[in-house]
């Protein structure tokens, strides 16, 4: 079938594709209750790692892309000497507001990016494919709000090759979801 945002004639049901995901996340899709989003509607597309960075994706995929593709990214919050690791989603031309509204939100005197042996490490994902379908159940999930009102969202499937494109309402069900505005600022 073909995609409903980007060029891609072949999007296939993720449930059908499990094979191509990293086990966290085909165990999610697999165990997908959806809260109101069929399982049906996650999407797997099949793309090239090689143009895996924003400008040469779009470029290559469809302009509609820039408007419809997000970024998962592993932040750590500390306090203390306690550290919380969590996900942030935003769309693709938005920086994460790391010293803002996630160190706020975690209630933590510093908030950074997680380091990349970490953030793949503790979710299980290849760096460049992390995705919030399938990230640790107790880990927080922050949202943009512009993600969760985007029709369709593409994000990563846990693999470097492969995308993901999902309801971007699904993204409110998750486990551990806040929706927040303004997590996602400015053009990156």
């Amino acid at each position: 079938m073909r995609a409903p945002i980007g060029n891609f004639d072949d999007a296939r049901p993720a449930i059908d594709c499990l094979d191509e995901l990293t086990e966290p996340v085909a165990a999610a899709v697999r165990a997908w209750n959806g809260d109101g989003v069929a399982v049906e509607h996650l999407l797997y597309v099949d793309t090239d790692p090689a143009v895996a960075d924003t400008a040469v994706f779009v470029e290559h995929y469809g302009a509609d892309l820039l408007d419809t593709s997000a970024n998962c990214v592993v932040v750590a919050g500390k306090r203390g000497g306690e550290s919380t690791l969590a996900a942030c989603v935003v769309l693709s031309h938005s920086r994460v507001d790391v010293n803002g509204v996630v160190r706020t939100q975690l209630g933590a005197r510093k908030a950074s990016f997680a380091a990349m042996d970490t953030a793949t490490g503790e979710t299980g994902m290849e760096y460049g494919g992390i995705t919030p379908i399938g990230l640790p159940a107790d880990w927080p999930l922050l949202v943009d709000a512009v993600v969760v009102d985007t029709e369709w969202v593409l994000i990563g499937s846990g693999r470097r090759r492969g995308k993901l494109i999902v309801p971007g309402k699904a993204f409110a069900g998750l486990p551990g979801a806040v929706v927040l505005d303004g997590l996602g600022t400015g053009i990156g």
